[in-house]
C-alpha cells in the first residue's frame, strides 16, 4: 500500500504579530483563562500602581467593579508618558499597550524596583478584554485612548486642562477568552489587602457597584507588617505582645520581616518579593526559616534552656503557632514564570539569613520574657512530637509482635503449604 506524507514546509510555519501570541495562548501569561486568570487581569494593573507607589509617586489607589462585571484600577502617580517613543514613531502608552515585553521596567531610570518586570502586563490585559480605555492625567492635560481586543481604535487625544496626575484604566474582560467573567469580591478584597499592609504608606478604596448601595472598604495600615502579623492572629491568645519587625537594605536588596507567635499549633508564614506573593515561597523564605531556627536555638543554649548533650530543637518545632511575614524587594528579580510563585535569586538567601540573624537576635535579648515563652513552646512542640512518634513506634511493633496475630499468620501458612502441595 502506498503511504503518502502530509507536507510540512515554510508555509505551514505561523507568525503570530502583535499581541495575537496572547489571545491564542493566555494560558501562558495568566495561567488559566478560569477564575484565576480573571482575577490576575485586575491584579496585573494594580501591581502597576504599586510599582508607582514603591518608586515614591504614588500614595492612593482606586479600584471598582462595575454592574457589569467590568473594572477600573486608578491611581494618582506618574501617569504613563503619551509623548512619541524615538524608536517606534508612536506616543509611549500606544507602545506599552500593544506590544509584549515594553515598559519602564528594563534597566530604564523609570522603575529600580517592579513586581511587572517581565513588562508584560498592561498589553496582556488589553489582548484579553474586549474593551479597554486609558486616562492619563500628564503634563497638565487629561489624554484618552480606546482599544479593543489589544488593538487601538482610537488616536490618543489630549483633552481638557488638569494639574493633577495619574492613570485610571477600565476594561472588559472578553467573552471569547474567559470560561467565566464574574469577579469575586473576596479574592480582590484579599489582594488589596495584603498590598496595604505591604505598602504602609498607601491607602486603597475598593468599591463593588454590583449590589445597592455599592459595597465600599478602605485599606490603610500605618503598622505595615506588624498589622499584618496582628491580622493573621486575630481572636488568638498570643506570646509575644509586641511582634518582632526590622526593616533594612542590604547591598540592592531592600528586606522586611515581622513575626508574631500564639498559642495555637499551625504555622503560617507568608513570603513576598516585589509585592508580589510567592506561594511557592524561594530564596527569600528558605533564608527566613533558617535564620529562625539559628536564632532560637543560639538563644536557648546560651540560656540553657537547651543542656549541653540536647540535640537542636527543629524547624518544625519553633515554626509551630508562629504568624511571619518576609518580604523582599529585589531590584533584579528571578520569578519562575509571569504569574511569579517563587523567588530564585542565590544571593538573597545569605542576606534574608544575615539580617534577620541579627534583628531577630537583638529582639530576643531585649524582651526575654517573650523569648522564654517562645523557647518553651518550641520544647513543647518538639516533647509532643517525639511522644507521637514513640507512640506510632510502639503501635507499629505491638501489630508487628501480635501473639493472636502471630498465631493466625502461622496457620494461614500451615493450611497453604498441603494446598500447594497438591499443585505440584
Amino acid at each position: 500500500m502506498h503511504k503518502t506524507e502530509a507536507s510540512y514546509n515554510a508555509s505551514d510555519i505561523q507568525v503570530l504579530e502583535g499581541l495575537e501570541a496572547v489571545r491564542k495562548r493566555p494560558g501562558m501569561y495568566i495561567g488559566s483563562t478560569g477564575p484565576r486568570g480573571l482575577h490576575h487581569l485586575v491584579f496585573e494593573i494594580v501591581d502597576n500602581s504599586i510599582d508607582e507607589a514603591v518608586a515614591g509617586f504614588c500614595n492612593h489607589i482606586e479600584v471598582a467593579v462595575h454592574q457589569d462585571n467590568s473594572v477600573t484600577v486608578s491611581d494618582n502617580g506618574r501617569g504613563i508618558p503619551v509623548d512619541i517613543h524615538p524608536l517606534m514613531g508612536i506616543p509611549a502608552l500606544e507602545v506599552i499597550m500593544t506590544t509584549l515585553h515594553s515598559g519602564g521596567k528594563f534597566g530604564g531610570s523609570g522603575y529600580n524596583i517592579s513586581g511587572g518586570l517581565h513588562g508584560v502586563g498592561l498589553s496582556v490585559v488589553n489582548a484579553l478584554s474586549s474593551r479597554m480605555e486609558v486616562t492619563v492625567k500628564k503634563d497638565g492635560r487629561v489624554y484618552r485612548q480606546k482599544y479593543e481586543q489589544g488593538k487601538p481604535v482610537s488616536p490618543l487625544e489630549p483633552g481638557e486642562e488638569t494639574q493633577a496626575t495619574g492613570t485610571s484604566i477600565h476594561f472588559v474582560p472578553d467573552e471569547e477568552i474567559f470560561e467565566e467573567r464574574v469577579f469575586e469580591r473576596e479574592i480582590i478584597i484579599q489582594r488589596l489587602r495584603e498590598l496595604s499592609f505591604l505598602n504602609s504608606n498607601i491607602t486603597i478604596n475598593f468599591r463593588d457597584e454590583r449590589e445597592e448601595p455599592p459595597y465600599t472598604r478602605e485599606f490603610h495600615y500605618s503598622g505595615g507588617l506588624r498589622d499584618f502579623v496582628a491580622y493573621i492572629n486575630k481572636n488568638k491568645e498570643i506570646l509575644n505582645d509586641k511582634p518582632f519587625y526590622f526593616e533594612t537594605r542590604r547591598e540592592d536588596l531592600v528586606v522586611q520581616a515581622a513575626l508574631q507567635y500564639n498559642t495555637g499549633y499551625s504555622e503560617n508564614i507568608y513570603s513576598f518579593a516585589n509585592n508580589i506573593r510567592t506561594q511557592e515561597g524561594g530564596t527569600h523564605e528558605i533564608g527566613f526559616k533558617n535564620a529562625l531556627t539559628r536564632v532560637i536555638n543560639d538563644y536557648a543554649r546560651k540560656n540553657n534552656m537547651l543542656k549541653e548533650n540536647d540535640n537542636n530543637l527543629a524547624g518544625e518545632d519553633i515554626r509551630e503557632g508562629v504568624a511571619g511575614i518576609i518580604s523582599v524587594l529585589v531590584k533584579e528579580p528571578q520569578f519562575e514564570g509571569q504569574t511569579k510563585t517563587k523567588l530564585g535569586n542565590t544571593y538573597v538567601r545569605g542576606l534574608v539569613e544575615s539580617a534577620v540573624n541579627e534583628f531577630l537576635g537583638d529582639y530576643l535579648n531585649e524582651n526575654p520574657s517573650a523569648a522564654r515563652k517562645v523557647v518553651e513552646k518550641s520544647l513543647a512542640a518538639r516533647r509532643a512530637r517525639e511522644a507521637a512518634k514513640k507512640a506510632r513506634e510502639l503501635t507499629s511493633a505491638r501489630t508487628l509482635w501480635n501473639p493472636a496475630r502471630c498465631l493466625e499468620n502461622w496457620l494461614i501458612a500451615a493450611t497453604a503449604i498441603p494446598a500447594a502441595a497438591n499443585f505440584i
